[in-house]
């Protein structure tokens, strides 16, 4: 059985070789990279399941790396940040990161969060999905794995999928900011709205006409999400 291999991007050495023992201890398979150009090299030639990225590092820096990765691969990231660094953390977010943890950090949350993204990228085929969803332009189908506006593909990432799984399934009623959090991320990252924000912010910008006045994704204030039943849901 295939191990779940992570590659581990940061310019401390001490960094890299203490990840690399936590993480084997782990059951991991580990690679590692000191600078961004050889973490998108590794990614390319290696393809890990996962990735931990630094964000401040030579040469090219995880920003750019991240970038660059989402070019070509959807291999969740987890961004490594200096506190304080809220404005670097979001723009990772926005550019496809799937996660953060600022430094200095506890290596078992760490482990967690990579357990928690494991579980994420799993095949999920324990609840029935709709085969068609309809609203507006927006299409969306769930056997090709596609979905279009006004005819038009959208690539979306792992989380803005499952995302827009969740809020269908739920479609007519709210999701709450806990409820989304824990069936996403799992139930560790409830109370982290900012998280939430961002990738809903992600998802309307592909959906939507205007997603400052966003008409299929609608805010429940300091509460949720919902897609209102005014949507046309179809099984083919």
């Amino acid at each position: 059985m295939k191990h779940f291999s992570i590659l581990v991007a940061d310019d401390d050495e001490r960094i890299l070789n203490f990840l690399c023992v936590r993480l084997k201890s782990a059951g991991y398979e580990v690679c590692t990279a000191a600078n961004g150009i050889q973490a998108v090299d590794h990614v390319r030639s290696k393809n890990p399941d996962l990735v931990i990225l630094d964000l401040m590092m030579p040469q090219m820096d995880g920003l750019e790396a991240m970038r660059e990765i989402r070019t070509f691969a959807t291999t969740p990231v987890i961004m490594l940040t200096a506190r304080g660094e809220d404005d670097e953390k979001i723009r990772g977010l926005k550019l496809g990161a799937d996660d953060y943890l600022a430094k200095p950090f506890n290596p078992d949350e760490l482990v967690a969060r990579i357990e928690a993204v494991r579980r994420r990228i799993e095949p999920q085929d324990k609840r029935k999905t709709l085969d068609i969803f309809i609203h507006g332009d927006v299409k969306v189908d769930f056997k090709q794995h596609v979905v279009t506006v006004a005819g038009e593909e959208k690539y979306l990432t792992r989380i803005e999928w499952l995302l827009l799984t969740e809020l269908v399934q739920s479609a007519g009623r709210f999701m709450t900011y806990e409820e989304m959090l824990s069936r996403v991320w799992g139930s560790e990252y409830q109370g982290d709205v900012q998280l939430l924000r961002t990738w809903i912010s992600r998802l309307r910008c592909k959906l939507e006409k205007n997603p400052g006045s966003p008409q299929l994704i609608r805010t429940i204030p300091k509460s949720g999400y919902i897609i209102h039943h005014d949507t046309t849901v179809a099984s083919e």
